[in-house]
């Protein structure tokens, strides 16, 4: 069974183009593992951050 999350219980993670740290939603309950960007803009910009030296993986 899933684990439950409360709003004050979220997991976070940083995103490997801005570095901003998102929270969890219940759109990616099913692949939270496989998300690495906060945004679809961060998505699209990812071949930047591997330009600048940071490891997209």
């Amino acid at each position: 069974m899933a684990q439950r999350y409360t709003k004050s219980n979220l997991p976070q993670k940083n995103c490997l183009v801005c570095g901003r740290p998102f929270e969890w939603r219940r759109k990616w309950k099913d692949c939270w593992e496989e998300v690495r960007y906060c945004s679809d803009r961060c998505r699209r910009r990812r071949s930047s951050a591997s330009q600048t030296g940071e490891d997209p993986a």
